[in-house]
């Protein structure tokens, strides 16, 4: 085969006309100053350099015609250690697409004015745009452009990346995406006007400057450019899959048409960030264990700029914690101003009044206050630090309702910092058990004495070490709060409570497990059931994975082979452990999970209920944690109004447990529990400590 820098020094040179197919990159090249080239690129080789010494890779695409976007300019896969430099890539579906590789570094490169569609409406059209990165891990970019186009960098599962002084702007969708993508470093990056939005809208649809999703953890943002964004940064959890340890110091977030920074995700921290001129700067619904420290919120949600989705209570608002839990949160040192609404908000389930749900175990302190609706706007909390804000010119400083456990202090007068509170103990402790939960590390700089508040689920304590047992198994708060007299810092652990049970299907029991599966008439469509170190009862789990799934009803079931043999007259409920994760955008669909039990040809199925209605338990979670951690499923064998049970898969009406109606609470063969997605991802669901009580 004629080597591809050949034809391209006869394409340059005018001798040789490319035609439009893919060729081979074995070498390093060295392109003529200023060519244009018609032919995409596939590299086939690692450890090369391709400098594009300014020449342009022309596709097919034609301004205004968006199916004459196709392929991708340049293709690679599984092959590392690439050096890309100075080289334009326009008029493709896709700039660059690579896969399974390493130790890239993409320099000084344009991938502008490829797929662009400012014109779609809601939902996703897939992976298009500058650069698409999968399974790339340790690459470098740098002085890059990625401008009018769908994505600017769209990473999947890659990881390590390091992104500086590149310029992704003015995109479509959303101008970096990461998705499964860990630890990358984002600094002093053009991530601007990440926007879709016809005249007359008031909501972005689904744009962003910044989105994260599905498991993208511990990545590091400094002094971006987030500005005129639907969304600024948006932490989205559709799926349930939370993105936590992210760190965004010094960006600028300002003017998104709807939030600047907007977090569904536990575990993050904001520094000195700015998210001013939005709907809302900061909405951090569903975000635990958030730490807020020097930002500024400032004019957001007034008459004279973007206003989308006020609350029926506050309005609008600079920090803003509402429609999901924000337990042990940090607010220290912001400056909210001219909201047209409250600067800080924390709020309880509305719908319940806080029945459902509470804002619980917050510090807010050394927050500036000034020219906002309400200072502090607050309802339907339990345990919050209030210590030396300052307001000023607010309409009202602060406005609490239903809130308990408020604790006050006053200003330190030599300006002294919080103290750093530390926080050991277990985080699986057995029914009964004496745990003992330490704070004693916990420190002040200057040396003043300290106070202790806890709470143990539920049990306030005051020492520095605490010993505690806890007399129901499930999910435990376990919150510290550490003050000096003045100031705060606090901690926090998920614990969880389990019994000693006779584990009937979940201890090395994989083997025995089966599997049905709706919609799979071509049998391509399989489970996959294996003991996992994962667990919270003995020494495993069940995983149960459906690959390939083909997005229907999947069901686990245990035994195989239909010899349960369970007499469950003197039994009264059915308990698990539970953990999912879900990469399908939406997450689960219907009523999750559904519970039979069988014998002979009768069938008692459980389905979760709220108020009479059935529930997708794994949707509306009773304890956010659980996204990220276990939930506790205990089903009554007579029914309740949590879990309504029926005789029959059609639904007969529920027979009294001596077992009329035909079923046989003596000679009980297997159980099921049924699942079902959005999509055809596979998804995973860990099952531990099943056991009849």
């Amino acid at each position: 085969m004629i080597k591809l820098g050949f034809l391209l020094a006869l394409a340059a040179a005018g001798l040789c006309r490319l035609a439009a197919q893919e060729r081979e990159v074995t070498e390093s090249l060295v392109l003529e100053q200023g060519a244009v080239l018609a032919t995409p690129l596939v590299i086939r080789t690692g450890g090369i350099t391709i400098d594009g010494n300014g020449a342009t890779l022309q596709g097919p695409g034609r301004p205004g015609e968006k199916a004459s976007f196709t392929a991708a300019g340049i293709t690679a896969a599984g092959i590392s250690r690439v050096t890309l430099r100075n080289l334009r890539v326009r008029g493709f579906e896709r700039g660059l697409d690579v896969r399974d590789g390493e130790g890239w570094r993409i320099e000084n490169c344009d991938f502008s004015d490829n797929y662009h569609d400012p014109e779609y409406g809601w939902g996703e059209h897939g992976r298009a745009g500058g650069l698409v990165f999968t399974r790339m891990h340790r690459c470098t970019i740098t002085g890059t452009r990625a401008c009018r186009v769908w994505n600017g960098l769209d990473l999947l599962e890659s990881h390590e990346n390091v992104l500086e002084k590149n310029d992704f702007s003015r995109c479509s969708n959303v101008c970096l995406k990461l998705w499964t993508s860990c630890r990358n470093r984002v600094i002093g990056n053009d991530l601007s006007w990440g926007l879709r939005i016809r005249p007359g809208e008031v909501h972005a649809r689904d744009s962003a400057c910044v989105l994260l999703e599905s498991g993208s953890d511990g990545n590091h943002f400094e002094r971006n450019d987030i500005t005129h964004g639907g969304d600024g940064v948006f932490i989205r959890v559709l799926n349930g899959w939370v993105s936590t340890g992210n760190v965004f110091v010094e960006n600028d977030c300002s003017h998104a048409n709807n939030n600047g920074l907007e977090a569904w995700s536990p575990g993050n921290t904001y520094l000195r960030n700015r998210a001013n001129h939005c709907s809302f700067g900061f909405w951090l619904g569903g975000s635990d264990r958030t730490v807020l420290v020097g930002n500024e919120a400032a004019y957001n949600g007034r008459p004279d700029g973007p206003h989308h989705a006020p609350e029926p209570d506050f309005v609008h608002g600079g920090i803003v914690i509402v429609h999901g839990s924000g337990s042990h949160t940090v607010i220290d040192s912001n400056h909210c101003h001219h909201n047209y609404g409250a600067g800080i908000v924390f709020r309880g389930d509305l719908a319940t009044r806080g029945a459902k749900w509470k804002m619980f175990h917050l510090v807010v302190q050394r927050n500036r206050l000034e020219h906002n609706r309400w200072g502090v706007f607050a309802r339907f909390t339990d345990w919050v630090d209030l210590a030396a804000n300052t307001f000023a010119g607010n309409k009202k400083d602060e406005f609490l309702e239903e809130v308990t456990a408020v604790f006050r202090r006053p200003a330190d007068p030599e300006g002294g910092e919080p103290p750093e509170a530390a926080l050991t103990g277990p985080t699986v402790v057995t029914v009964g058990e004496t745990a003992v939960f330490d704070a004693s590390a916990s420190r002040d700089a200057t040396g003043r004495p300290l106070a202790f508040r806890w709470d143990l689920g539920g049990t306030v304590r005051t020492e520095a070490v605490v010993k505690h047992a806890f007399s129901e198994p499930g999910f435990h708060r376990v919150g510290l709060t550490v003050h000096n007299g003045h100031l705060a810092d606090l901690a926090s652990l998920d614990c969880y409570a389990v019994e000693r049970v006779a584990e009937i299907a979940t201890e090395g029991h994989a083997a025995k497990w089966g599997w049905s599966m709706g919609h799979n008439t071509d049998g391509r469509g399989r489970v996959q059931l294996t003991d996992d170190p994962l667990a919270l009862v003995g020494k495993s789990s069940v995983r149960f994975r459906p690959d390939p799934y083909p997005g229907h009803d999947v069901a686990a079931i245990f035994p195989a082979a239909d010899d349960g043999g369970w007499d469950l007259t003197h039994k009264t409920a059915l308990d698990f452990w539970l953990r999912f994760r879900n990469p399908n955008n939406h997450g689960f669909q219907g009523t999750n999970p559904i519970v039979r039990l069988h014998a002979g040809t009768a069938v008692r199925t459980y389905t979760p209920a709220y108020r009479g209605q059935r529930r997708n338990l794994l949707g509306d979670l009773p304890y956010s944690e659980a996204r990220g951690g276990w939930l506790r499923v205990s089903i009554p064998l007579a029914g309740s109004d949590e879990w309504l049970r029926a005789d029959d898969a059609a639904g007969a009406p529920a027979s009294p447990p001596d077992g009329d109606a035909g079923f046989a609470v003596r000679q009980v063969e297997r159980l099921s529990l049924q699942f079902d997605s959005f999509g055809y991802e596979p998804f995973d669901i860990w099952i531990d400590g099943l056991a009849f009580r």
